[in-house]
């Protein structure tokens, strides 16, 4: 016993110093080359900041794009999603309100026509991206409320578009921060 005891005792805080200590300041100082340096990238406007790029916000505001919901209220610090299957009852519910919701401030969209991702959370209940279909079924709402054409708003969320990674890698998005912010920008 006292042949295998040692070793994994041994063993133990050798992988404790590596993966507690080590992997962490490692990681930390890769972060220091990141935009941010690892702390976030800011967004500004005017010299205040109002976001960060890669954390979603709520824009309640029928005057703005929405993003996609958040099981934690977009709570960095909390970052999760429901955990609840699409099965339950619980999360049917909430999803179903969202879609009722989401047809009372548009109207004249379908309910078939309303992408998925404005209706469920994300994993992280932190995603600032939107399909670009899912900032375009926004658009007669918000051309409506600014009196703003509806195709310039399809032309400012063609602008904000972007590709996926190297053209092949995941889909193509629009951050609703960035976005929101040119339609504020819009005279």
């Amino acid at each position: 016993m006292k042949s295998h005891l040692a070793p994994a005792i041994r063993l133990t805080l050798v992988m404790l110093v590596l993966l507690a200590v080590i992997y962490p300041l490692v990681v930390a100082g890769f972060a220091r080359f990141a935009p941010g340096e690892g702390k976030g990238e800011t967004v500004l406007v005017n010299g205040k900041v109002v976001g960060y790029a890669r954390i979603g916000q709520a824009f309640t505001e029928d005057r703005y794009f929405n993003g996609r919901p958040s099981a934690v209220d977009y709570n960095a610090a909390g970052s999760a999603g429901s955990n609840k299957g699409p099965g339950n009852p619980d999360y049917l519910k909430t999803v179903q309100a969202r879609i009722d919701t989401f047809l009372v401030h548009n109207p004249g969209v379908q309910k078939a026509d309303i992408p998925a991702e404005l209706v469920t959370a994300s994993g992280s209940g932190l995603d600032p991206d939107l399909s670009p279909a899912g900032a375009k079924v926004q658009v007669a709402r918000i051309a409506r409320i600014r009196g703003i054409s509806a195709g310039r708003l399809n032309q400012l969320v063609d602008e904000h578009t972007e590709g996926p990674l190297l053209g092949l890698f995941g889909p193509a998005n629009v951050n609703v921060l960035a976005l929101n912010i040119a339609l504020d920008e819009l005279k």
